[in-house]
């Protein structure tokens, strides 16, 4: 068995940094070894929530550690040594490459309750080679600066259902960090009938582009759009770790797809832009169209996309599919098995 160096172990704890319970159950006391901000725990059902910034030094640690794990130590001039137990880099050689103490880097990575400067997060960023909207990510679960939750409303005023229903010739949807339909126009509901067809609770683009079996998919370039989502649904988590709505999502969406599974457990950071998508539609063909997303100043945490045709032949049917005469197929119906 090969012994542990003294740079693995986990540092001892301290009398301020006690570990944090795993669970209490009802009617239980708070255990004696909990701290005050453990203490302001959101008690939902018969568990305790950990609090937004446990819950955001957690995904930062986790985030740190799949970064650490793809660089290789020929990336940054180390030798690959020949009893490496570590994919990537060891902590240690993060914390010296870094300019860091390696028992401070080591409670990084473990949640504890450390400062963190901008400029400590700059030196690890370069280390680990995080690209601009990476570092962000970094800065917002370290809260450096702090970042406010989002709340979305659960539902558009009516101006906002006006300026969908003026995209006459054009989809457009209203979503929420979640990827949540809370209004289209009517020309987005023949785009997208079966997803508009699903109960009110039940429409969101994530979960029609992880569970829609393949068959009726409308996402035709389906294995690049799962990492641009999954890394646009990370980001906009960052800013809501610790809301049990969104543990509960995220956690449904897990249960429900090993691909999402996957893909979210590496972690890919990405922003919400404008780019190229194609949807496929029964009855007209793929489209190939530019999302042009904006954020709705007047309801924080909503936001609106509008698909752009990108060549005369996609115009031409958007155009087919607006049409009042428009006939569609009946739905695609899977057999129950």
């Amino acid at each position: 068995m090969i012994a542990r160096s003294r740079t693995d172990t986990t540092p001892e704890q301290t009398p301020s940094d006690p570990a944090i319970p795993e669970s209490a159950g009802p009617g239980q006391d708070t255990p004696r070894h909990v701290t005050p901000e453990q203490a302001e725990t959101e008690r939902v059902g018969p568990q305790y929530v950990l609090p937004a910034r446990a819950a955001s030094r957690a995904e930062l640690g986790a985030f740190l550690r799949s970064r650490r794990e793809r660089i290789t130590p020929e990336q940054v001039g180390l030798p690959a040594g020949r009893r490496r137990r570590t994919p990537g880099l060891r902590r240690e050689e993060v914390a010296q490459l870094s300019g860091v103490g390696v028992t401070w880097y080591t409670w990084l990575e473990q949640g504890r309750p450390i400062q963190v400067s901008s400029q400590v997060i700059c030196g690890i960023a370069r280390t680990l080679r995080l690209d601009g909207v990476e570092v962000e990510h970094v800065k917002r679960l370290a809260r450096v600066p702090s970042t406010a939750t989002l709340r979305a409303e659960d539902a558009v005023d009516e101006n906002t259902q006006a300026l969908l229903d003026d995209f006459a010739t054009l989809p457009a949807v209203v979503v929420t960090g979640r990827y949540e339909v809370l209004a289209f126009n009517s020309l987005y509901a023949r785009v997208f009938p079966a997803l508009v067809a699903e109960p009110q609770n039940r429409r969101n683009l994530i979960r029609e582009l992880f569970t829609r079996p393949a068959c009726c998919n409308p996402f035709h370039e389906w294995k690049q759009e799962c990492r641009m989502v999954v890394g646009a649904l990370r980001s906009t988590y960052a800013r809501n770790v610790g809301d049990p709505v969104w543990a509960t999502f995220i956690d449904e969406l897990i249960e429900a797809s090993p691909e999402f599974a996957k893909v979210w457990a590496e972690h890919p950071i990405a922003l919400t832009r404008p780019q190229t998508k194609l949807f496929r539609h029964l009855d007209v063909g793929v489209l190939r169209v530019r999302a042009a997303p904006a954020d709705l100043v007047a309801s924080p945490g909503q936001r609106m996309n509008v698909y752009i045709p990108q060549d005369e032949e996609t115009r031409q049917r958007l155009a087919r599919l607006a049409a009042p005469d428009f006939v569609p197929s009946p739905p695609h119906v899977h057999r129950a098995r």
